[in-house]
């Protein structure tokens, strides 16, 4: 009985036990539910990001013209792949245009100062050249104590105003010199003692509009360490490493995919994916990032690929201030990635780490330690996990100063330099009874700013008015390459539907034309006022997305200026007459005039305001990048300027009012 008894007062017990708990849990969990519950509903009432028209339209052409990440069945066919993939991005990207002679050159490194240290290690002050009249500053931090050959990393800048003389990049290469790594830290343009104004990144694309690709440029640049440090007495070539933050981590990935001599590559915070670029487009606005034609061929998904098998660490921060966040870039660059580490066997050489503290756009002290861990162990050294003390060693700007030369290139000089050296075939006496030559000149103008011709597939009415005398209807032009334009027409109420017809183009955008539409209108004419692509409001972000479309191999200046043809075709058919165009400012000056030399039918005249006589004029004020991105079209200057666009469109057709004044 008594054993009966026990039993039942066992389980009794066991069950007022078991619903203490299942109460105690019930209640913790309408606790935290009750803490949960304030951020969970502030969440869900955040508003879905606003996507215009343009941009969702822009999004789907980009994705359609950039091919998606290869999946190779073997690790052979890979690497087959991957050597063809890098000569291509090296021969036709990269160095297009660029004089063979600078690529291949050796490295010009000079020391200008050295200082000695007590905690075991020495900085060299070191400038270089990065083409010929161009130089650059360096700080080499060698171990004092160096036994055979030892490893070397090269470390690269961002955009980063105090450039070398950073604090996190004088702790991270004086904590490699303590541990037996030979660390160069390279200038950037446009930064430290390279921060003229005219050195500012924007005007890099003045040597695309001379002929030679920017990226080649910033290119040279971070390859002239490497080719330092790889011959280097005292530096084992075999284990060669970059890193570096943000634009530093954009080099990062671009010279460990493209030079196979680095070993060990930690990226930081540097790049994104097709995927991700297109949901923030603002992350890679960046004249070097996005090289014209480079996602024609291969996206920054496929250089990380082209590292496989070699050791390679993504670092991203959960909640950048400034791009490229962790959870937005992680299953593009890193997941997807993987696979081409596993054909090698490769896996555990790809690393992922995500930044929580601060979680910002920093190289600072956890990025730092997973840094150290990853280049000491895949090189063997003892592995560090831990930053030794050196915040009494950080040096100012002033005592790390380099020093440059007075007459030192800068981007803007360097456009000119390579500019007074074209020299283009003359025009004929008569360019208009030359077929051959017009005809060749068309065909070479439709390859340079990628002319693909368009339709309008539809021109639907979006709203209508009446004012005094005359009336107005809104347009959207969708064109047949999944683009549109908007405009708004206008004509008098006595006009009639066959009227001369003018269309309007201004840089300011049509809200701005108001002068030249009312003369025209009150002429008894009809008037489109015409809002092309990279103009429109509706595109936000305009010029990340004209370089967006550059790197993928269209050309912001060719889908506008189709546009405008497809537009006076629209035009032309429902008045019977070719359509006159007025335009005000040098960006629609130009896509006007490259429009009426490509179809030169379509048009019965071109009139320019505040207008330019030659594209030098964007190398004399100079002209920065985001003021005309359009105009600073790969190759443009090299083969063709106004007056060879006024011939092709014929000299009575074009005419110029008042030009702009440097």
């Amino acid at each position: 009985m008594k054993e009966i008894c026990s039993m039942h007062c066992s389980r009794h017990r066991f069950r007022e036990i078991a619903l203490l708990s299942l109460l105690f849990a019930a209640t913790a969990a309408s606790a935290f539910a009750q803490i949960s519950r304030p951020f969970v509903d502030r969440d869900l009432a955040q508003p879905e990001p606003q996507v215009t028209r343009s941009e969702y339209q822009f999004q789907h052409f980009l994705l359609n013209r950039i091919p998606p990440l290869p999946s190779p069945a073997s690790s052979g066919q890979w690497t087959s792949q991957e050597a063809q993939l890098r000569k291509h991005i090296l021969d036709d990207v990269i160095f297009h245009g660029w004089p063979a002679a600078w690529v291949s050159s050796a490295p010009k490194f000079e020391e200008t100062g050295v200082i000695e240290t007590d905690h075991g290690y020495r900085i060299h002050k070191l400038r270089y050249e990065i083409v010929p009249g161009f130089t650059s500053t360096a700080l080499l931090y060698e171990p004092l104590k160096i036994t055979g050959k030892v490893p070397a990393i090269l470390n690269l800048l961002g955009h980063e105003p105090d450039a070398i003389s950073v604090e996190y990049e004088q702790k991270r290469c004086i904590n490699f010199a303590k541990r037996g790594i030979i660390a160069l830290d390279m200038g950037w343009v446009g930064f430290g003692e390279l921060a003229q104004p005219e050195n500012a990144h924007d005007y890099a694309s003045l040597l695309n509009l001379a002929g030679a690709d920017a990226a080649g440029f910033f290119y040279l640049s971070m390859r002239r360490g490497l080719d330092y440090l790889a011959g280097l007495q005292n530096v084992d070539a075999d284990r060669l490493g970059v890193t570096g933050l943000s634009g530093g981590g954009w080099q990062t990935v671009v010279l460990s995919a493209l030079d196979p001599r680095v070993a060990v590559s930690v990226e930081v915070a540097g790049i994104g994916s097709r995927e991700s670029n297109m949901t923030h487009p603002s992350d890679t606005d960046e004249i070097e990032e996005d090289a014209p034609d480079l996602m024609q061929a291969a996206d920054y998904p496929e250089l990380i690929a082209m590292r496989a098998p070699r050791p390679s660490l993504l670092i991203h921060n959960a909640t950048d201030s400034c791009c490229f966040r962790a959870p937005m870039v992680e299953p593009y660059i890193y997941t997807a990635v993987r696979p081409f580490f596993q054909l090698f066997g490769a896996t555990s050489d790809f690393a992922w780490h995500t930044n929580h503290d601060p979680g910002t756009h920093n190289y600072q002290l956890d990025n730092r330690q997973q840094a150290y861990h990853f280049f000491t162990e895949q090189f063997e050294l003892p592995v560090a996990d831990e930053e030794i003390y050196s915040d009494d060693e950080i040096r100012t700007p002033q005592a790390l100063a380099v020093g440059l030369p007075q007459d030192n290139l800068t981007l803007v000089s360097l456009g000119r330099e390579l500019a007074s050296q074209i020299h283009r075939e003359p025009i004929p006496a008569n360019p208009a009874s030359d077929k051959t030559w017009a005809e060749a000149q068309r065909k070479k103008l439709a390859s340079v700013v990628r002319y693909e011709p368009v339709t309008v597939q539809n021109a639907l009415r979006e709203t209508n008015g009446k004012a005094f005398d005359f009336k107005t209807l809104t347009y959207r032009f969708d064109f047949s390459n999944g683009l549109s334009a908007s405009g708004l027409w206008f004509r008098e109420e006595a006009a009639p539907e066959n009227a001369p017809a003018t269309i309007v183009l201004d840089d300011r955008g049509r809200a701005d034309a108001g002068a030249i539409v009312a003369r025209h209108v009150d002429r008894g004419e009809q008037v489109l006022a015409l809002d092309l692509l990279f103009q429109s409001p509706d595109l936000t972000h305009s010029t990340a997305w004209a370089l967006l479309a550059d790197s993928s191999g269209a050309r912001p200046l060719g889908l506008e200026a189709a546009q405008l043809i497809a537009a006076a075709k629209w035009l032309h058919a429902a008045t019977g007459r070719p359509v006159e165009v007025q335009t005000s400012g040098m960006r629609s000056q130009v896509v006007a005039q490259i429009a009426a030399a490509l179809a030169p039918s379509e048009f019965s005249t071109v009139v320019s305001r505040n207008a330019i006589r030659s594209l030098g004029y964007l190398f004399d004020a100079p002209v920065p990048f985001r003021s005309a991105p359009e105009l600073f079209c790969l190759d443009l200057y090299r083969y063709f300027d106004i007056d060879v666009l006024t011939a092709l469109a014929s000299p009575d057709t074009v005419s110029v009012l008042n030009v702009i004044s440097k």
